[in-house]
């Protein structure tokens, strides 16, 4: 019972936005997205094996245990894979599960699609099954639909309805692209995800749009990424979080996350593209603005970001890179 699985992941930014889900059980997407997974920023999930005839997974993340009801659909499916794949009898595995961010966790920094990453990785790995990056990336979905994606490495895409995500271009296929994360708040955001998402469906009249645009943006904004045209790439991603956002802020009542920082930050890209510095901002439901850029830039942005009165000098900057996919191994006995 000493042996324990340990995975690392780094969540996966939406450039093409997903926001909302198909109707039904099996939590998948309503809109499809293109997305770059984060390298250097991570989540690290311990895994072991519940004690014999436990029959209860216990997630604990940074130090706090979470509501079993949101992790509940994943370890289903994950032991009814158990079930399906082993000759043995005897007891379905349970799992106590130890998770950290070194980023703000439930805070617009879409730590779900890196948590349930390396859930899905750990868990399997510790049931003794041996899943392809397809398979975990569907299992991952079911926990988050993000979380499709940040099995892959690189650049992604989750097509609308998809049970999962594939890797359109490796890590190396834009070596010099930076994501600038601007911190603007540490706090968890007052509405989850999933929650402001059907209140979106549920109410916003610009829904139905939203769904239409963003299958239509989608082929332009993967043209801009073959060609590595951050202009091109930039101004796709400024769209889709703008008419995003717009359908959120229609729905009754309105879903705002934006802070005074975030609207700063919007406001010093728009003034850093006037002046010739490539800085296209993008947000996810939460505050946090995320820049991309090239990394000769990252520093005068930075130093621009630092000099706003509504962020101030001590604002926390994550300075992020196309990255890799999760990697795990085994401590213990």
């Amino acid at each position: 019972m000493s042996r324990e699985v340990v995975c690392r992941a780094s969540p996966s930014l939406a450039l093409v936005k997903y926001w909302g889900k198909k109707p039904g059980r099996g939590n998948r997407p309503a809109t499809p997205s293109l997305a770059v997974t984060l390298g250097g920023i991570t989540t690290e999930t311990r895994v072991r094996l519940a004690p014999a005839h436990g029959h209860t997974d216990t997630v604990v993340l940074n130090g706090q245990t979470q509501p079993p009801e949101r992790f509940r659909p994943f370890f289903e499916s994950l032991r009814r894979r158990v079930r399906r794949r082993s000759s043995a009898q005897g007891d379905l595995p349970f799992f106590d599960v130890d998770s950290r961010n070194d980023f703000p966790s439930a805070a617009g920094l879409a730590s779900s699609s890196s948590g349930f990453a390396a859930l899905a990785l750990g868990c399997s790995r510790a049931a003794g099954l041996e899943l392809s990056v397809r398979e975990l990336s569907a299992l991952a979905r079911l926990g988050s639909a993000s979380a499709a994606r940040s099995l892959f490495g690189g650049f992604t895409l989750l097509p609308a309805g998809g049970r999962s995500a594939r890797q359109l271009h490796p890590p190396q296929h834009w070596p010099e692209l930076r994501i600038l994360v601007v911190v603007v708040s540490e706090q968890a955001k007052p509405i989850s995800s999933r929650r402001a998402m059907e209140a979106t469906r549920g109410s916003s009249p610009y829904y139905r749009a939203w769904l239409r645009d963003a299958a239509a943006l989608l082929p332009r904004a993967l043209e801009a990424l073959r060609r590595r045209d951050l202009e091109a790439l930039g101004e796709a991603a400024l769209v889709s979080y703008s008419r995003m956002h717009a359908a959120m802020i229609a729905a009754g009542p309105p879903v705002l996350y934006w802070l005074p920082g975030t609207v700063a930050a919007i406001h010093e890209c728009r003034r850093l593209r006037a002046e010739g510095i490539g800085a296209w901002e993008t947000l996810d439901a939460g505050p946090q603005v995320k820049i991309l850029c090239l990394a000769p830039d990252v520093a005068a942005i930075a130093e621009r970001l630092r000099r706003l009165p509504e962020l101030g000098p001590s604002v926390r900057l994550l300075e992020a890179r196309p990255g890799e996919g999760p990697v795990c191994g085994v401590t213990g006995e």
